[in-house]
């Protein structure tokens, strides 16, 4: 089984534990997933399958769509609901929606971020996480990340918590962390925050209502129906100019030959019988050479 499977990532389950139930349904050990979702989110995880592995990086650089909802009064060690709190503070007069579009609009475009102690970066070979729960010190690293909108949805005031909560969606590029976002929000407004609920929407350019539920992907494997919810990578790969190969071309490519391509850009999709065989980059002149190698892209997805 080749394909990319866009799974519905229930909360409660890590990214991880999606994978692995993949694996064990299907039999496959190549399996992968573009994006991790924290164990609390749920929403669209596409999973790569077979080949379609070799597309995670091309998944990982497409944007990602979200709602959610901000707690302002309360701050967390993870930044969500999941860590015990470590700030607080009473919420006395709620902001009003100004504010809160304000304080929105400051975290929209190129942006830059400090990633969670509890995220899976890794500074000089070790996550995040395993300093935080050591205790170690480090120096988190500064990301230069691009959020493409960050709009208030609604908001509601607890009068008897003296706490608000803000209902957003946002759009934004891959390394781009929310719940910094909803932390840093709290900061303009000046107060404690962190995020108390999330959803994934969209990612790698697939959309919540094309995604399937582990329980129904493992009765559709089970029925010799599980390959009709897989995708082919050609979707992944659609936004490259695409070069037919002719069947001399196809044979060279197989042994990794580069190939002279007048008139051409500088990354090109090499396709026989409408199914990518290859990328190919520029290395002088007319004259390209492999990037990324498909040979074995036949059916995938189907």
């Amino acid at each position: 089984m080749n394909g990319i499977l866009p799974l519905y990532k229930p909360a409660g389950m890590s990214s991880h534990d999606c994978v692995a139930a993949i694996r064990k349904i299907i039999h496959e050990r190549r399996v992968g997933h573009s994006g991790t979702l924290d164990p609390q989110v749920d929403g669209v995880l596409p999973i790569c399958i077979g080949q379609a592995t070799k597309v995670v990086d091309y998944l990982l650089t497409k944007g990602k769509v979200y709602t959610g909802e901000i707690l302002l009064g309360q701050a967390s060690e993870t930044e969500d609901l999941e860590g015990a709190i470590i700030a607080q503070t009473a919420i006395l007069k709620p902001f009003d929606q100004d504010q809160i579009t304000q304080a929105m609009a400051a975290l929209t475009g190129d942006i830059i971020q400090i990633p969670p102690m509890y995220s899976a970066v890794k500074v000089n070979g070790r996550r995040l996480y395993d300093y935080a729960r050591s205790g170690d010190p480090v120096q988190r690293p500064k990301r230069a990340v691009h959020v493409y909108r960050f709009q208030l949805l609604g908001t509601n005031y607890d009068a008897t918590t003296k706490t608000q909560r803000i209902q957003f969606s946002a759009e934004v590029s891959k390394g781009t962390y929310i719940r910094t976002l909803a932390v840093d929000c709290g900061k303009i407004l000046g107060v404690p925050a962190l995020m108390a609920q999330l959803t994934r929407l969209s990612s790698g350019g697939f959309d919540l209502e094309d995604t399937i539920s582990l329980a129904d992907f493992k009765a559709a494997v089970a029925n010799g129906q599980g390959a009709q919810h897989l995708f082919p990578m050609e979707r992944v790969l659609s936004d490259f100019p695409v070069y037919v190969l002719s069947p001399h071309q196809r044979e060279q490519i197989q042994n990794g030959a580069f190939l002279e391509l007048p008139g051409l850009p500088d990354v090109v999709a090499l396709t026989y019988q409408n199914y990518i065989k290859a990328l190919y980059q520029r290395k002088r002149g007319d004259i390209y050479k492999p990037l990324r190698m498909f040979l074995q892209n036949e059916g995938i997805g189907s």
